[in-house]
């Protein structure tokens, strides 16, 4: 048989070849021609360790005006949401401490240099959270601004302090550190616990931190308040904090982070009271409406060496364990210290100004509280180290 009795058996004459071919191939080809066009989208970004957290950075000039459209860019670049929690396919790393994104521009406000946004983010949801500030990751906001020229007067100095305004709080922050060939210095002897090594110190001081989202110090007007039937101070430096003794809770104030996740109940409890306190404090209107970042909550407890200038805190991030201790947390601890009759006054004996040590899950921090003679909190202090890992373009989709 011919080639040409063989078409016609196949087709009707009526119809070319072409047209079967066209029909069955073309979407393919239109869909693999598609795929390949489709380029996935870039943008300018920064990589950061700050304390014991890491972040991407933005500058704001380089995110869209629209702040409404900055959500999908976050929650892409850093790789949720994750429904197996690892973050795998962006640059977050499966728990609260790497899952962040701070955005840093020139400032508009009077007596700050940068103006700077933290942005906490789900893992495996797709949470965007601006209600809170993250005291590790500011630790990195003056070095980000020096090294990318946002800031160009520390050029020939060996040391800058920059002026930092935190959208979230409405604060200001200083920042100081060591300046090389007009960079942030990232060599240095000082070592903080959670982070391997050395680098040079970051000196950060939160000016004026009482009030950072309620407006007081004590959001109830309380140094204690009950909460289900546990007694708790509701305080609000640097961000709105609730602090619960260990025995209250019944549980041993030097448990591990792994130890709290292991535990059958105290994380649901911890929880649920993080959500009362929400509502005392007018953070949110009901305990099922609550932002994930704030209030944080920590159980605390006294120093098994016995020493009366130090306590214990294990925290929660988010709904984790953290894996040491939030800045503010630390912050807000300091401050509670000094004002008597509060959970955690009673545990310390010290003066105002001086160093109260935390004692968390991965080693020590220090930080200062400085009340002046009103009563009114002046500043914390809180040394951390703070180092630029990458730079170049996130890609996102």
């Amino acid at each position: 048989m011919s080639l040409s009795s063989l078409r016609a058996l196949a087709w009707p004459a009526s119809q070319s070849l072409a047209r079967p071919t066209t029909f069955c191939q073309a979407p393919t080809a239109m869909r693999f021609a598609s795929q390949i066009s489709r380029k996935q989208n870039r943008l300018a970004a920064t990589y950061y360790r700050g304390g014991t957290s890491r972040a991407i950075f933005f500058n704001k000039d380089d995110l869209p005006a629209d702040p409404t459209a900055w959500n999908s860019i976050f929650l892409n670049s850093i790789g949720s949401p994750d429904r197996y929690g690892r973050q795998l396919d962006g640059l977050g790393g499966g728990i609260s401490s790497l899952s962040k994104v701070c955005v840093v521009g020139k400032s508009t406000e009077p007596g700050a240099d940068v103006d700077y946004t933290f942005v906490s983010l789900g893992i495996n949801n797709t949470n965007v959270d601006y209600s809170s500030n993250c005291g590790n990751m500011s630790a990195a906001v003056g070095p980000y601004a020096v090294d990318t020229g946002l800031i160009s007067t520390f050029k020939k100095a060996t040391e800058a302090t920059v002026r930092i305004f935190n959208t979230n709080t409405k604060k200001i922050i200083e920042a100081a550190f060591p300046v090389v060939e007009g960079e942030a210095e990232a060599y240095g002897d000082y070592a903080i616990d959670g982070v391997d090594g050395t680098a040079s110190k970051v000196t950060l001081r939160f000016l004026n931190p009482a009030g950072s989202r309620t407006g007081k110090l004590l959001p109830t007007g309380n140094v204690v308040d009950e909460i289900e039937g546990i007694f708790v101070t509701l305080i609000d430096a640097g961000n709105p904090c609730c602090f619960v003794p260990a025995k209250q809770l019944g549980v041993d104030g030097t448990l591990t982070p792994q130890e709290i996740d292991a535990h059958h109940t105290l994380k649901e409890q911890l929880e649920k009271m993080r959500g009362q306190a929400a509502v005392r404090m007018g953070l949110a209107e009901t305990a099922d409406n609550v932002p994930g970042s704030v209030p944080k909550i920590a159980i605390i407890s006294a120093p098994t060496d016995g020493s009366t200038d130090s306590i214990i805190v294990r925290a929660m991030s988010v709904g984790q364990p953290h894996k040491a201790v939030p800045v503010t947390v630390a912050l807000a601890a300091a401050a509670a210290a000094e004002l008597p009759e509060t959970v955690i006054h009673g545990l310390v004996s010290r003066r105002n100004g001086s160093e109260l040590v935390i004692h968390h899950a991965s080693g020590q921090l220090a930080v200062a509280a400085d009340f002046d003679s009103s009563g009114d909190l002046k500043s914390c202090t809180v040394f951390r180290t703070a180092r630029r890992l990458m730079e170049g373009q996130v890609f996102w989709k």
